[in-house]
């Protein structure tokens, strides 16, 4: 009976929706002097033409056969009335590395004069994606075959390629539009280090469920000058992982996209993924289970539109962009790594492989990691925070607590995913958010210290800034 109600629920609001709604929000029907913003969106399909690896899970023994659903790079454009702009560019992948971000951005310098703090490159971390780059190195690019390598270095030379022409897309399609933002809910998300994935359907019955969490679903909504909204972004704090199979897909947020542009056909939508690095969409391994969420995030962001007050957005487009360095612990020596080259874990002894090629061709190990972190203050909006890494879900709760007389995103796995980055908590307690995820992204040890705090302090000179 529940199930029954929650579709008649959902099937209202689809079809409050399609009766051309937005005009009928409160907020969308503020008259303005004069469109205070100019946004224009942008797209381009990267699925794969051809079988390669997926990146995600070091289980997977042989490349996709098979497309469950395409997936997207996609970019939207705001500029405010002084002319200042902003370009969030939202891919359907895994993660990427330093360098595709940094010869990325260097394209959209020299092309259309763009700053590095004005792009953000925001991935889903879809694991039904394929491997891009050099991104998790250790577990994927340097053990397959050449002929995979191959592939995986044509298909991230032709994604430079597609991001490009969203992002001029996006400057080509650019009108006059208003900005509003609000905040929605989504329960799926779990904390899945306090949480045993088979108990999780009992414990969420008790109301047992352990560990923090957010919930929160920020959502941007850009209207054209008919009311009819051109640009939906939204964001959650949950791993992209309810699918495992050998099949492209953008999981829960390619569907949540895919039914929100659905439920609103003049919309472009655009996920961002938040600190969610020890959170789990669970129970999770179905192709029902990823619809379901994305069908369930969706409606989250739909009843921001239809029966939430938006809050409008006026004012300037404010960016900033540093790389704060991170310390890394002790590194290993040479012999170490020889040492490792050995171990039984079979991506432990690629990463010393790797790292010994490193050293021996004049490249010595870093005790530090330039670290990405980047802030946009969207007019009288929110201050939107964008930080590299698998950010585990401490953080987003801390920034905001400590900022909470101001609205703040939280924005993870953007411009660079180099490693996860566990609070000082998670970095004690260890396990595989705190450790041994290195491994599989070829860092040479755990973080140091103080990982936490040099995060927030960067993140804080920011927003104060």
């Amino acid at each position: 009976m529940f199930n029954t109600l929650r579709t008649l629920v959902i099937l209202s609001l689809i079809s409050f929706a399609q009766g051309n709604l937005p005009a009928q929000n409160e907020a969308a029907k503020t008259d303005s002097a004069a469109m205070q913003f100019q946004v224009g969106v942008g797209r381009a399909k990267i699925t794969p033409t051809e079988p390669m690896w997926m990146a995600g899970y070091a289980s997977r023994t042989a490349p996709f056969q098979e497309v469950l659903m395409d997936i997207w790079a996609k970019a939207m454009v705001i500029q405010d009335h002084a002319g200042e702009k902003v370009f969030l560019i939202s891919l359907d992948l895994v993660g990427i590395d330093d360098g595709l971000a940094d010869e990325l951005c260097e394209r959209l310098k020299v092309k259309h004069g763009l700053k590095r703090s004005q792009i953000s490159i925001a991935t889903s971390h879809t694991h039904s994606g394929p491997v891009v780059a050099k991104n998790l190195r250790a577990m994927h690019f340097y053990q397959l075959p050449d002929a995979e390598q191959k592939k995986i270095t044509d298909y991230s030379a032709a994604l430079l390629n597609k991001i490009e022409d969203a992002v001029t897309q996006a400057i080509a399609s650019m009108q006059p539009a208003e900005l509003f933002y609000s905040e929605g809910t989504a329960t799926f998300a779990t904390n899945r280090r306090n949480n045993p994935e088979a108990d999780v359907p009992k414990l969420r019955s008790e109301n047992k469920l352990l560990g923090p969490v957010d919930h929160s679903v920020p959502v941007l909504v850009a209207y054209d000058s008919k009311k009819q909204p051109l640009s939906i972004v939204f964001g959650y704090a949950c791993h992209s992982t309810v699918l495992s199979l050998n099949k492209i897909c953008g999981d829960y947020p390619g569907f949540a996209q895919a039914e929100l542009e659905k439920r609103f056909p003049t919309a472009t939508a655009l996920f961002w993924a938040g600190c969610g690095a020890d959170i789990n969409p669970l129970p999770r391994r179905t192709e029902a289970l990823a619809e379901f969420y994305g069908r369930q995030l969706a409606t989250a962001v739909e009843s921001v539109m239809l029966t939430q007050t938006l809050k409008a957005i006026q004012g300037e487009l404010k960016h900033t962009f540093h790389e704060t360095p991170l310390k890394l612990a002790q590194l290993p020596t040479r012999q170490e790594l020889v040492q490792q080259t050995e171990s039984k874990n079979v991506y432990e002894a690629m990463r010393a492989k790797l790292l010994i090629k490193q050293v021996d061709e004049g490249h010595p190990l870093s005790p530090t990691y330039s670290y990405p972190i980047q802030t946009w203050q969207l007019g009288d909006g929110p201050s939107w925070i964008h930080l590299g890494g698998e950010v585990v879900v401490d953080f987003s709760l801390r920034i905001k607590a400590e900022h909470a007389s101001r609205p703040v995103w939280v924005t993870s796995y953007a411009n660079d995913v180099m490693a996860y980055i566990p609070s000082e908590r998670v970095l004690k307690e260890g396990g595989y958010e705190g450790a041994t995820s290195m491994i599989y992204y070829g860092l040479p040890t755990v973080w140091a210290t103080g990982v936490e705090q040099a995060v927030i302090d960067e993140v804080n000179r920011q927003l104060t800034k």
